[in-house]
């Protein structure tokens, strides 16, 4: 039953469903519930830091149940999206409301779309690699894959990194900085990869390309089936989905730096350079994003059996608290800041 607790990643979806179903003042059920209910309860709610046994990692390593609880992620965004975009033709609809689901799919798409891409993108099967970057099409994010996996992961906690915040950096410039920076790195890296295989701008081998097209083609059939109001809602939720993403990049580097050697090569990333929280709800809900550190150290390393250091920074609050901190530099800066050694500080 213990294996089950990931269930409460869907309790996002549900209440999407809540609000789509009873409307009104319910429209944001979804942003209420993810940063008001949930940070309140990973206050009374205990904080849990133990790790799996040798027979424990066995397990749960080869129990598919872990997997099928990512996949079954994939109809659940396209289809709350999808349902949500035909009724907005069917149902007279308040601007509220569409405020309110907008802000609510893209909660959605956030947690249970661009999260789950991020997990599925570092397994080892093409497949379960490709699920992974389809869940990235409505955020039209695609690039994510190719920035976060050959750039993120080589150059996390240093300036060269876009994904990581610089001490004293509000989450608004973050917010600017991270997403024109991480697109531009995914083309650079690109045209690296493609020299690499001495292969031309327009190969097949081109995934930046591909990624584009992808994403006009999901943008101009939403604008063929649901119209202009259609498209517009479309990219509200993706803008939404987005940004929470960058919040959590946000959040799990700020302001820790790695030291760079005589060599001018810096250490190698280690569990002190990621911020982590053990509060349970916020670990379930995001299928253990909060624990980065072990992340970071095994990236193929699946989320049920992921650790927690003893050496890493830990959060005063889980993740989802966290991110509401965030949007208060003052209040954040606060809280955040003498928590980091200076020698650390970037």
């Amino acid at each position: 039953m213990k294996d089950l607790k990931y269930l409460a990643a869907y309790s996002i979806p549900l209440m999407v469903l809540i609000g789509l179903t009873l409307r009104g003042p319910l429209a944001f059920l979804t942003p209420v519930f993810a940063f008001v209910f949930v940070p309140l309860l990973e206050v009374l709610l205990p904080i849990h830091s133990g790790n799996l046994n040798e027979a424990e990692v066995a397990e749960k390593s080869k129990n598919p149940l872990f997997d099928a609880m990512l996949y079954f992620n994939l109809p659940i965004v396209f289809g709350a999206i999808g349902w949500f975009l035909w009724s907005v033709a069917h149902i007279d609809y308040s601007t509220s409301e569409l405020i309110g689901f907008v802000l609510s799919l893209g909660v959605m798409l956030g947690s249970n779309g661009i999260n789950v891409a991020h997990e599925l993108g570092h397994r080892k099967t093409r497949w379960e690699k490709t699920l992974g970057k389809i869940l990235l099409l409505p955020a039209l994010y695609m690039h994510f894959y190719i920035e976060h996996n050959f750039g993120h992961h080589q150059h996390a906690a240093t300036e060269e990194d876009p994904a990581t915040a610089a001490f004293n950096q509000t989450v608004y410039s973050f917010w600017i900085t991270s997403t024109f920076r991480q697109y531009k790195n995914a083309w650079r890296i690109q045209q690296q990869l493609l020299k690499v295989d001495n292969t031309s701008f327009f190969s097949i081998q081109n995934d930046m390309l591909w990624y584009s097209v992808s994403q006009l083609i999901y943008l101009g059939a939403i604008l063929w089936m649901f119209g202009v109001v259609g498209l517009l809602l479309a990219l509200g939720i993706a803008i939404v989905g987005v940004l929470q993403l960058e919040t959590v990049n946000y959040i799990e580097h700020y302001g820790l730096l790695r030291q760079k050697r005589k060599s001018g090569r810096y250490e190698r990333v280690r569990e002190i350079h990621s911020w982590n929280s053990n509060h349970i709800l916020g670990r379930v809900m995001l299928y253990e994003l909060t624990r980065h550190s072990d992340h970071h150290y095994r990236a193929h390393k699946k989320y049920q059996l992921l650790d927690c250091h003893e050496s890493s920074p830990q959060m005063p609050f889980g993740y989802p608290t966290s991110m509401v901190l965030s949007l208060f530099p003052p209040l954040w800066f606060a809280i955040m800041n003498k928590r980091i050694p200076i020698e650390m500080r970037k």
